[in-house]
């Protein structure tokens, strides 16, 4: 008798556990499965998937690799902005930049009055006529103004502003105005005279191709410093 109580016991107890299984299981099966209630704020969601891009149902922003990830705050205007550090110079380049600029403002006015005169020379003129004499006090007023411009152009260009930004207009600048320079020492150079007989002629056209030329690269390097706004 107490083998069957204990048989009938265990299959009690196996029926039990069976339909507690069961029940169990449908009633996880129907968390799963049911929508979102009036009770909850989260849609529902299969309980065993990870999300590693969500926390707390918020996304997480994943910077790229290779990217620099930029905190919002810094993108609306909250900081200042980055100016350039201004550029210092001494008391000297500034002096010599003044002359440099107050000196240039005769290259024009001279380079017409001695081309005006060279051509009037050139066309014929008397022995001791006072244009001849005009024209080389002209010319000599460029070669004192080209010397001045460039010692002090050279001297600010290569020292304190090398470094400026701009350079590469005014480096084209120098190097125009010092190809002009050696063009009007050719010139001077090459100036005729009647006591060379019959070379006087040729002389004259030298001269006169080699002071055009010069002028003529002397008004573009101050053309191009003129119209760069320098």
């Amino acid at each position: 008798m107490l083998r069957g109580f204990v048989f009938f016991s265990m299959r009690t107890f196996i029926a039990v556990l069976s339909f507690t299984s069961l029940v169990a299981t449908s009633a996880w099966a129907g968390a799963l499965d049911r929508p979102a209630t009036f009770l909850s704020n989260h849609p529902a969601r299969d309980a065993w998937r990870v999300d590693w891009l969500s926390s707390g149902g918020d996304a997480v922003s994943v910077t790229p690799p290779g990217r620099l990830a930029i905190h919002p705050e810094l993108m609306q205007g909250g900081t200042q902005p980055i100016h350039a550090a201004a550029i210092e110079h001494s008391d000297a380049y500034l002096k010599r930049a003044k002359i440099h600029r107050f000196a240039s403002y005769a290259t024009l006015p001279l380079f017409t009055a001695e081309l005006a005169l060279g051509a009037s020379i050139y066309n014929g003129v008397e022995h001791g006529d006072w244009r001849k004499g005009a024209h080389g006090v002209v010319a000599t007023a460029i070669v004192g103004l080209f010397g001045v411009n460039t010692v002090t152009g050279a001297w600010n260009l290569f020292g304190e502003s090398w470094n400026d930004q701009g350079r590469g207009l005014r480096l084209l600048h120098g190097l125009l105005m010092m190809a002009a320079d050696a063009g009007f020492v050719a010139t001077a150079m090459s100036t005729p005279s009647e006591r060379r007989g019959f070379t006087f002629q040729t002389d004259r056209a030298t001269h006169r191709n080699l002071a055009i030329a010069s002028v003529g690269l002397g008004t573009t390097g101050y053309l191009v410093m003129l119209f760069g706004n320098h």
